[in-house]
Order: structure tokens, then sequence, then C-alpha cells
């Protein structure tokens, strides 16, 4: 599920114009131009190499992320691919304008958390030393995005890496340290531990299962190593045998930071 992209643009080997960089990106990050079509483009050059994934492959894990996504049939990453551009290869992705108006993840006072439709995630104290929480929404999107991550294996869902669409979806950005071979969950979307997954989430696990011993498997065998591809696997089982959100598990912090 994208935006719409007209028939006639090629945007696997049309030219890509850089347009600016985005600056607030941890690695090298540029807004582009491919037929007319607004991406974003993240040459491999451009990543800061991390301890704990191995060097020049961030780019191919967005690109994954997208593919895993595709399977689950919820549309949450949009279209992500590998092509060469200004920088040498990297990762392009279709430019998605979010909705100013809607903060599907905030952060209120303590006070101001509504009664329905949000989750709290964590209450803590803001520089004026004021009590404030953590919330996200309580939708079917975001549950589905929660989901994923679970999937994935997502090591960084900051609040700014959930886009508010205008008609409701909530998308999934900045998937480039995901899908390690060990436990690596850290986000900000913990508002439903311990709950069971409703039947369309599970359906959508379980559709990852299954191309998993198909085409996906076979695609991802191209951009992950065995290893991951089996932790992969091993966590889609999981968690349709336990069919329950899970809970915070291992040393290393549960959320992301900064959180947006």
């Amino acid at each position: 599920m994208t935006l719409d992209v007209p028939p006639d643009a090629d945007l696997d080997h049309g030219e890509l114009e850089l347009l600016g960089r985005i600056t607030v990106a941890s690695n090298a990050t540029f807004l582009g131009r491919v037929d007319g079509v607004a991406v974003v483009y993240k040459p491999v050059s451009g990543e800061r190499p991390l301890w704990d994934f191995p060097d020049g492959t961030l780019a191919q894990r967005e690109v994954a992320a997208h593919l895993v996504s595709e399977a689950t049939g919820w549309g949450v990453v949009p279209l992500t691919w590998l092509r060469d551009g200004p920088h040498g290869p990297g990762m392009v992705q279709l430019w998605q304008e979010q909705d100013p108006a809607q903060d599907p993840v905030d952060v209120v006072p303590v006070e101001a958390v509504p009664a329905e439709g949000w989750r709290t995630v964590m209450e803590g104290t803001d520089e004026d030393d004021r009590a404030v929480a953590v919330v996200h929404e309580d939708s079917p999107a975001m549950r589905r995005m929660a989901v994923l991550d679970v999937v994935l294996n997502n090591a960084d869902r900051k609040g700014g890496h959930v886009l508010p669409m205008a008609d409701g979806r909530r998308l999934g950005v900045d998937h480039g340290v995901t899908l390690h071979e060990g436990h690596k969950l850290r986000t900000v979307l913990w508002g439903w531990v311990g709950e069971r997954l409703d039947d369309e989430e599970l359906a959508g696990v379980e559709r990852v299962r299954a191309a998993l011993d198909d085409d996906l498997g076979l695609r991802l065998a191209e951009l992950l190593t065995g290893r991951e591809l089996t932790a992969l696997v091993g966590r889609c089982d999981r968690l349709l045998r336990v069919g329950r959100f899970p809970r915070p598990r291992g040393d290393m912090p549960a959320v992301p930071w900064p959180l947006f």
C-alpha cells in the first residue's frame, strides 16, 4: 500500500535529483525527486558505524522492513527500494506528507492524559520538574505498527518515526536498525504489554510466516544474513504461539533515546 505514483515514473533508473539534506537524521539523509516523485534518499556511504550492526547494512534493512510490512498486508512502511544515487548506492523511499495537526505519540502532563483512546507508556518529570507522561494512540493502526515492530525486532521506534496521515493511516519510517539476530526491541509503543493479539494481528503475522517459506524468504536472503533470517522466523513463530504483545526483557533499555 503506497501513495500514487505516475505509471510512467521510472523509480529505479530515473535521475535522482537532490533537493536538500534532512539534518535532523543521524545518518546522511536527503530529500530528492525521481521523475517528479518526492523521495527520501539514504546513501550507504553516509551511514554512521554502529557497534551492534554490521557496516553498510542499514539501507538493506530498510528495504527488508518494507518487504515484511507488505507481507502483513497492512502497508505500514512506505515503498522502499535500493538504487544508485548522487552519493552512491542507498535506500530510496517515497516521501510521505504527514498531518502536522495529529500527534499519535505525545508527552502530556499526567493530569491531562485522556481517559479513553490513549495508552500511557511511562511517566516522569520534565525540565521544569512537572509530572508528565509519554502516551500513544490506542488504535488499530498503532497496534499493527507495534506488532510489526516485534516481528522486525525494531531497535529504534521513536515517536518521530510514526507518521500520522490525514486519512487516519499511521506509517512507520526509519527502519535501519531492525532485524538483528539478537533481541533489540526498543520502542515507545509499549501500551499493550501482555494483551492478546486480535484475529487480524495474528493473521498478519501468519501471512509473514507463510511468505518466509516462499518468495519473501528468497528476497530477504539477499538482504539479511542466514542467522538474521532464522531469527525472524523464530520471532513470528513465538508471537503466533504466545499470541500476546511481549513485555520488555533483557538488559538494554526498553525505549529508544531520545524518545522523539
